[in-house]
């Protein structure tokens, strides 16, 4: 299978279906994105059918919540989820440190939740369902090649063309091979052991539980967190030759449940299963009209829940690229952005989870003893809390070549955890209500959106959408910082692409917006 690398752009080929292939989570948000912009979209799966059990990735953030909401799930996935407000830090055994999680915010999403991968995948099909677009399973794709006016699949046997493909197709993807695309990083030797556990444990509801050292995994780490349904969710680090037949054979799995939970609680084991970490990612996620999504084109270790969150904020990203492309709306940097920006966040993904790594899971002896001597300290009461990472946040572009700058927001780089930037261009919209009590990313998911003093009359070839800034209201007004006079560019993703002082500066930041 063979495929040019550099493919001339077209002036748009709404009248070709694009495909999706891979039917996870990523590619699941990815056909939605699409189907919202009335783009014809083919969706297919290799497996036989969809994977029956299993977890998964559990833990979904504030802002898919979010995205997933404006594609059609509303609060479905939010109402059945669980959300722990409270995460302790126990080392061997004494607990070292507690945080409460606070949320001042008016999103109608807790910050995140607790929901197994698979009850995600049932939602989101079902959205699908509803657009029309249903998945093809068992489905193998023999050839991938493109040219200046689309993309061929050879699928089963029948050429098939397609304006675009996305592939969400995971980390053992062969697109990666076709594309000529290197997926370097390293595997960690450490091996991590799940089961999710059905039990009745009262208080553990809102709790996460994170143990260095106890006495019962010695010399290594345990995380507890719940799940919907009485479910928790335990992850042991275990040797690097742990077996789990055998474990389970002699009652070791047992013993390891009951050491936790205690003797006398009535548990069922819902899922079970061993894997290592691994950091790796490609360094481009658009090649011509074929775009990388999720796992197959980045992996980091699970810590701070950013593996499926990232994929459908990849999703999210690449949806109304893929559109305006399709439509003829963008220009020629517009779907080479997507990679642009993506890969940077995977990029720093990499960065935090491997520093998270670092003292969670040290790699030698220097390490581990720096690691001890943090704990240590920090049960004493002489150090620092032990940071267990950064929760999943957007990736801020800042630095993207559709982001117009405002020097008198300049961006101070990553800011404490917990936290976001203020508000500015490459900032997503924080998540504030407008004059009317509507929501201002729900009015900015569909076009091009232009905030300012009065609508000003552009020559783009796309939607633009206006809202007064007498519409903002004083409490958007002082979470944007907005300032009299200006005009703000939104783009469909819910990201500031630039802010224009003046009514001549508009058209040219929308034109950066789109790519030109």
């Amino acid at each position: 299978m063979t495929i040019p690398l550099d493919v001339p752009r077209h002036e748009g080929h709404a009248d070709l279906p694009v495909a999706v292939v891979g039917a996870g989570p990523g590619g699941q948000t990815a056909a939605l994105a699409l189907a919202r912009w009335g783009l014809d979209v083919r969706f297919f799966d290799k497996r036989a059918e969809r994977d029956p059990i299993g977890s998964k990735a559990i833990c979904q953030a504030r802002d898919v919540l979010d995205v997933w909401g404006s594609l059609g799930a509303g609060t479905v996935l939010a109402d059945e989820g669980v959300t722990w407000t409270t995460a302790r830090t126990y080392y061997r055994g004494r607990e070292i440190d507690s945080w409460r999680f606070a949320d001042s915010g008016r999103s109608p999403y807790p910050p995140f939740v607790n929901i197994s991968q698979q009850r995600t995948e049932e939602v989101l099909d079902d959205c699908l369902a509803r657009l029309g677009v249903r998945c093809r399973w068992g489905v193998r794709i023999e050839e991938v090649t493109q040219d200046a006016a689309g993309v061929t699949l050879r699928i089963d046997g029948e050429p098939q063309r397609f304006s675009h493909a996305v592939f969400a197709t995971g980390a053992r993807g062969v697109i990666r091979e076709v594309l000529g695309l290197a997926f370097e990083g390293r595997t960690f030797d450490d091996a991590f052991l799940i089961c999710d556990i059905e039990a009745t444990l009262p208080g553990w509801e809102t709790e996460r539980r994170f143990h260095f050292d106890p006495e019962w995994n010695p010399g290594r780490q345990v995380l507890i967190h719940a799940c919907p349904g009485s479910q928790y969710r335990i992850d042991w680090q275990v040797p690097e030759d742990y077996d789990l037949v055998e474990d389970e054979r002699t009652g070791g799995l047992d013993r390891r449940i009951r050491q936790i939970i205690g003797e006398h609680t009535p548990y069922r084991i819902v899922w079970k299963s061993v894997y290592r970490f691994q950091s790796r990612h490609v360094e481009q996620m658009a090649v011509g009209r074929i775009l990388l999504a999720g796992d197959v084109a980045h992996l980091v270790a699970p810590f701070g829940a950013r593996g499926l969150n990232t994929g459908v904020l990849d999703a999210d990203n690449l949806g109304w690229k893929i559109a305006f492309d399709a439509y003829g709306w963008g220009g020629p940097g517009l779907i080479d952005s997507y990679s642009v920006e993506r890969v940077a966040a995977a990029r720093e993904n990499a960065e935090v989870v491997d520093a998270t790594m670092a003292v969670l899971v040290p790699q030698d002896d220097a390490a581990r003893a720096r690691r001890t001597a943090l704990l240590e300290a920090a049960a004493s009461g002489s150090g620092a809390p032990i940071d267990s990472g950064r929760f999943a946040e957007p990736f801020w572009y800042v630095d993207s070549p559709l982001t117009t700058p405002d020097e008198s927001r300049p961006f101070a780089g990553r800011p404490p955890k917990g936290t976001v930037p203020p508000p500015g261009p490459g900032i997503m919209l924080p998540d504030v209500r407008l004059a009317d009590g509507s929501r201002l990313r729900d009015a900015a998911r569909l076009a091009i959106t232009v905030i300012g003093p009065r609508e000003v009359a552009t020559d783009v070839r796309c939607p633009v959408a206006h809202i007064p800034a007498t519409g903002l209201g004083d409490e958007a007004r002082t979470a944007l910082g907005y300032r009299d006079g200006e005009w703000w560019v939104l783009r469909p993703d819910c990201y500031v692409a630039g802010i224009a002082t003046a009514p001549g500066q508009v058209a040219p930041v929308i034109r950066k917006t789109l790519g030109f």
